[in-house]
């Protein structure tokens, strides 16, 4: 079975520090990266890392988020800093293998004042 796992949210200030990580349960599994989907809103980019290797950022979290691979364990994390109200949402990990797009079950992330 071909599964995506994230794990790291919870309740955090504004302000504070998270760190997502997405692990695969397949070594043919490439994790490309995450989105967020808030309440009322569609789901949007965060940031993946290109073919090329290059992380791709949304505006709204550059500078504060940082996108990592392990390669030895299959996972990639998140690295989220100085989290605002406005990134509270369910962060959804994404990845491609036999052709196919996989999602994890996502992790609910939520950023109090």
């Amino acid at each position: 079975q071909v599964q995506l796992v994230e794990s790291g949210g919870g309740l955090v200030q504004a302000g504070g520090s998270l760190r997502l990580s997405c692990a695969a349960s397949r070594r043919s599994m490439n994790i490309r990266g995450w989105y967020r989907r808030a309440p009322g809103k569609q789901r949007e980019l965060v940031a993946v890392i290109l073919s090329d290797g290059r992380p791709n950022y949304a505006d709204s979290v550059k500078g504060r988020f940082t996108i990592s691979r392990d390669n030895g364990k299959n996972t990639v994390y998140l690295q989220m800093n100085s989290l605002e109200l406005d990134d509270t949402a369910v962060y959804y990990c994404t990845g491609r293998a036999y052709g196919l797009d996989f999602w994890g079950e996502g992790t609910l992330v939520t950023v109090s004042s």
